[in-house]
């Protein structure tokens, strides 16, 4: 089957590009099952509920978060009622929602999706590698599900790697978000897991991480705040990484990364 993951969407430029762009890459690269960490979509912070439902309308068949997964309100009372959307399975016990979903793509393959939140220069959360052993053994691979997929949203590229190489041969691809910089490590690895430190972000890389210069750059050079961070609003480049599986395991048999649009040089998932 084929996979698609995107990186976080920022804000309206991201927004924007994932519903004029999607569902034309769905078509063309004829993608099972499509995955978009959504966490930066609202303004930067957060997820509001319309614009979630924007991401599924366009093609996402799951959306994840990650550290400002709670930064709208209203995510604490419909992340209840929406089997589609996850946030991080490593939150405190009683954190609403769920950190797993078990769902049937469009094609009727089997897929679990995970989300983890790091911990190397995060705030505190249960141990994620743990947390995503015990999802996996719930729903193993080339048993339960066709694909197993898992967003793990941290700072650091090297926990990243360590997620990859712990759940190498267990999961069909280990993906980094958060820090919106694409990487260009994308492989599999020796038990066929993909890797990829980085999906980068879906907005406007004529940025700072999707983020006006203005701003961040008074901080840099001054260490004071003046305002509120504001999305870039130019082109977005959509950001991502693009597996397809072995039908007999599940596992990776080639994965390519993925930047459509905006500013970046461009990489097409031809397969």
């Amino acid at each position: 089957m084929r996979l698609l993951f995107l990186g976080d969407v920022v804000g309206r430029s991201g927004r924007d590009g994932v519903a004029e762009r999607l569902p034309g890459i769905i078509e063309r690269y004829k993608f099972d099952f499509v995955v978009i960490n959504g966490e930066n979509a609202s303004h930067g912070r957060g997820l509001t509920e319309p614009h979630f439902h924007g991401l599924r309308d366009a093609g996402a068949d799951i959306v994840t978060l990650g550290d400002h997964a709670f930064d709208q309100r209203d995510t604490l009372s419909y992340i209840e009622r929406e089997n589609s959307l996850i946030r991080p399975i490593n939150m405190p016990q009683g954190t609403p929602g769920r950190g797993a979903m078990f769902v049937e793509g469009r094609n009727g393959h089997r897929v679990l999706v995970i989300n983890a939140l790091g911990r190397v220069f995060m705030g505190p959360v249960d141990d994620p590698f743990r947390a995503v052993e015990a999802a996996v053994a719930a729903c193993p691979l080339g048993e339960q599900a066709d694909a197993i997929i898992v967003d793990f949203h941290t700072e650091a590229t090297s926990e990243i790697q360590g997620m990859g190489f712990y759940m190498d041969g267990r999961v069909s691809l280990v993906v980094g978000t958060h820090t919106h910089i694409p990487t260009s490590d994308q492989r599999i690895l020796k038990g066929g897991t993909a890797l990829m430190a980085d999906a980068g972000m879906c907005g406007d890389f004529d940025s700072i991480i999707g983020v006006d210069p203005e701003e961040p750059l008074n901080r840099f050079l001054t260490g004071i705040a003046n305002g509120r961070f504001t999305p870039a609003e130019g082109e977005a480049t959509l950001c991502g990484v693009a597996v397809e599986t072995d039908p007999r395991t599940g596992l990776a048999a080639k994965v390519l990364p993925v930047r459509i649009g905006g500013t970046l040089a461009q990489a097409l998932p031809e397969f």
